[in-house]
């Protein structure tokens, strides 16, 4: 062979080379990326080629697929009651990719979860089309109901959040406004597209897509005395709900020349704890935090789960209680206010430590991941996430809490028949220099007659229409906590 064709024969055979070379990095290496690749319209086209699977409330879907009237996606998603659902279910969409339990749990529901692999292969085997798997929830469907029927009937913005103490186990989770998710399931340019820009924040101030009761951080208020005793009594600044407090009335806070302030006339100098946190006393708390200090507040906080995003398994926002702080900004803190923060869901694990004789459990939301001939892929077990409080504490703190709802702030959390309640109200600044409407509080938990606590609740108001001075969380909050435990209770009967 001469010369020149030596070297043709070469570079073809490196070209074939490279093509071998090329052709099995796509088909091995990069074969799992781009079969997955968002781009891929093939992956789109397979992932609504099925009935999606469900997703499961009291044993009965809340979820659904019907045949697409038009285009190669061939099924799209239903929702029942899907704005009392979607903080819940969040959206699957054919145009906008789907969200919360739609999206963590995607692959059980089109059935492409390698966990159904067996079941698949069965499948294909005996002919059937391949099926989606069931996400199975912790969610009380009549809790749910009584959560959000009560938002809507305030008109305003707010959250709610329920959990079962002994286990974690969320029973409602509530945000208001809301949407429907089955408004743009679709892949419509007119109606689908439509609906989903009308419910964009920009488009929509009250962000009715927001899930208020994992997203939003709000000033906690009063409700965070509860943390401030616990601290108390954790750190034996206060060994009893009965022990007369040092507080003076008025209080000026170290190193600032500003007294703290309480609401109204009340007096609270070197009251018991019991009788300040029944009729709130904003000098007695900030005193104890300012007293007991920056770090030891912090490190009470963090033990009820602030400073920390919660995965449940939708991720909930970290609620924020500061480090590094003096006296004076510790003691506004340890009344909910300056830098403090937590979201609903929060605060309803502050309530659930306290029902739960001081042990907090982790809060989740789905129960168990099952195929589609109902065998369980995975089931959640309750976990113990931290001990904020010592058993003897946290009686005590449920008997003040108890007091609060008998005879203070939160007498409309009231239940009757043998079911005692504990509470804790609160009325939260908002606004540069508390310049607009304050946000109503409520946490609670209820207590049966055999001691046992099937539910703790946290309930929060944003009313910017409402009458400032009507303005309260034993008001506006209490009630809706009060129809959430009842439902649960009723549904345990």
């Amino acid at each position: 062979m001469n010369k020149p064709l030596r070297r043709i024969a070469i570079f073809c055979g490196l070209l074939v080379l490279a093509l071998l070379i090329r052709d099995n990095w796509l088909q091995y290496l990069k074969a799992d990326s781009l079969r997955t690749d968002s781009d891929n319209r093939r992956v789109a086209i397979e992932r609504y080629a099925n009935p999606r699977g469900d997703i499961i409330v009291d044993g009965d879907p809340i979820t659904g697929s019907v045949e697409s009237k038009s285009g190669d996606f061939k099924y799209k998603r239903t929702y029942k009651d899907g704005s009392m659902w979607a903080p819940v279910t969040g959206y699957s969409s054919q145009a906008f990719d789907s969200s919360q339990l739609e999206k963590i749990n995607d692959g059980i529901l089109t059935g492409n979860d390698d966990r159904l692999f067996f079941r698949n292969t069965l499948d294909m085997i005996t002919g059937k089309p391949k099926q989606g798997g069931d996400v199975v929830t912790t969610l009380n469907a009549a809790a749910q109901k009584a959560a959000f029927n009560g938002l809507k009937s305030r008109g305003g913005k707010g959250a709610v959040v329920a959990l079962e103490p002994s286990t974690g186990k969320i029973l409602a989770l509530a945000s208001y406004p809301s949407y429907d998710p089955s408004s743009f399931a679709g892949n419509s340019t007119d109606v689908d597209s439509k609906n989903w820009t009308k419910l964009q924040k920009k488009n929509n101030p009250a962000d009715p897509m927001l899930n208020r009761a994992l997203r939003e951080t709000y000033p906690p208020g009063s409700t965070f005395k509860v943390v401030t005793a616990a601290a108390a009594l954790e750190n034996g600044k206060y060994t009893s709900a009965d022990e007369p407090t040092d507080s003076p009335q008025p209080w000026t806070m170290p190193g600032t020349h500003t007294e703290l302030k309480n609401e109204g006339s009340i007096r609270c100098k070197n009251v018991d704890m019991r009788e300040a946190l029944r009729i709130s006393c904003n000098t007695v708390f900030g005193k104890i935090g300012s007293d007991l200090g920056s770090d030891k507040m912090l490190e009470e906080a963090k033990k009820f789960g602030f400073d920390a995003e919660q995965f449940t398994p939708i991720r909930s926002n970290a609620s924020v209680f500061s480090d590094n702080m003096n006296q004076s900004q510790t003691a506004l803190s340890s009344i909910g206010q300056y830098n403090t923060a937590a979201t609903p869901l929060q605060m309803a694990m502050v309530a659930s430590a306290v029902a739960n004789d001081g042990k907090l459990m982790k809060p989740y939301m789905v129960d168990e991941l099952r195929s589609s001939n109902l065998d369980p892929v995975e089931k959640t077990e309750p976990k113990e996430m931290s001990r904020p409080l010592s058993p003897e504490n946290a009686q005590i703190l449920q008997d003040m809490m108890e007091t609060v709802v008998k005879q203070g702030t939160g007498t409309r959390a009231q239940i009757g028949g043998g079911v005692t309640v504990g509470g804790k109200t609160g009325t939260a600044q908002h606004g540069v220099a508390n310049s607009e409407n304050p946000y109503a509080w409520f946490i609670s938990y209820a207590k049966l007659s055999d001691g046992s606590s099937p539910v703790a609740v946290a309930v929060v108001i944003e009313d910017e229409s409402a009458n400032r001075d009507d303005i309260s969380g034993g008001g506006l909050a209490a009630p809706i906590a009060k129809n959430v435990m009842e439902a649960v209770i009723s549904s345990k009967k």
